[in-house]
């Protein structure tokens, strides 16, 4: 056991050596903590755990607008800030997943400078992420891994489902929103289609623990493992595989053609850059400060990276 420890220790040291290291480029610094990004119409909405989200112009690399939400009472009846959990932008509207009064969890729409409520912290679910599906509609999951199809103009459930008896831990939606693939801490991933929430396909055998993130692009999914583990789902090809890492691997991400992929590779938070096809590496993004939050690649040869701080790191990748 000691001397496959061993070997793994030096095979993996001998990849990141042969990658090739890469510092920021620029630094966008957000209102605090990153909490989770999306990319939209040549803009970076950022949302944070400092009750806002900031909104960044890629071109000029500035902040334009940032969003505040009402500040919350702790249990204690003290105000503080509300974390945000997610957000999703679809055309002019902005869905923002955040943290209600004394433990509750609250969805807000953002349109037209005003926010519009779409589920009270009262109610006491415990929401854990949130996207929109359409115009009319939404997805959520709670941190007991039910799934909800929401209508957003009558207010109500559509459709819902138990996902696993495990606790959720992170889902992505395919780039036409047809399907969903849904991550928890069992390790086993689900995909359903989001018209029925009916399940498609599972992924499992490549983690062995909770898979703190899940991304898809072109087919191509990619997991963020407590177990040391990156695995690599082709659903055209019917393939996987795993790479190790030598610390948790808190974040990953794909670039859109799902050629690329970034993920948390060690506990200086650097991040590896390596081909999904072939496995090698390729870069090794360096400088980020705190536990990553996330690998967000704008296109083939330009990335983001978020920490558990203010900083979102830019890099440009050969």
């Amino acid at each position: 056991m000691k001397l496959l420890k061993a070997i793994l220790f030096i095979t993996l040291l001998l990849n990141i050596l042969n990658a090739k290291d890469i510092n920021p480029f620029f630094t966008y610094i957000a209102s605090g903590s990153v909490t989770d990004i999306v990319l939209k119409n040549e803009k970076i909405y950022v949302g944070t755990a400092a009750s806002k989200v900031d909104i960044f112009d890629i071109k000029t690399q500035e902040l334009i607008d940032s969003i505040t939400i009402p500040k919350i009472k702790d249990f204690m009846g003290d105000e503080i800030d509300s974390k945000i959990y997610s957000i999703d932008v679809l055309e002019d509207m902005i869905l923002i997943l955040s943290q209600g009064s004394k433990g509750g969890r609250a969805i807000n729409i953002y349109k037209d400078s005003k926010l519009t409520e779409v589920i009270s912290a009262n109610k006491r679910m415990f929401i854990a992420r949130a996207k929109f599906l359409d115009k009319k509609s939404i997805l959520f999951s709670l941190l007991s891994n039910e799934l909800y199809l929401y209508d957003l103009e009558n207010n109500k459930k559509i459709l819902e489902t138990q996902i696993s008896q495990s606790k959720f831990s992170n889902f992505v939606l395919s780039e036409d929103k047809k399907r969903i693939v849904i991550a928890d801490e069992s390790g086993i991933l689900q995909m359903l289609d989001t018209s029925n929430l009916k399940v498609l396909e599972v992924f499992k055998k490549q983690n062995l623990d909770n898979v703190f993130q899940v991304d898809l692009k072109n087919d191509i999914i990619l997991t963020a493992g407590q177990d040391r583990r990156a695995a690599v789902f082709s659903i055209k090809e019917k393939t996987a595989y795993h790479k190790d890492g030598s610390f948790l691997i808190y974040s990953a991400g794909l670039s859109p053609s799902g050629k690329l992929a970034g993920i948390a590779s060690n506990e200086d938070n650097e991040v590896i850059i390596f081909n999904t096809k072939t496995k090698k590496d390729l870069s090794l993004l360096k400088g980020n400060r705190t536990t990553l939050t996330n690998i967000i690649f704008i296109n083939e040869k330009e990335v983001l990276v978020s920490s558990d701080d203010e900083r979102i790191n830019y890099y440009k990748i050969d």
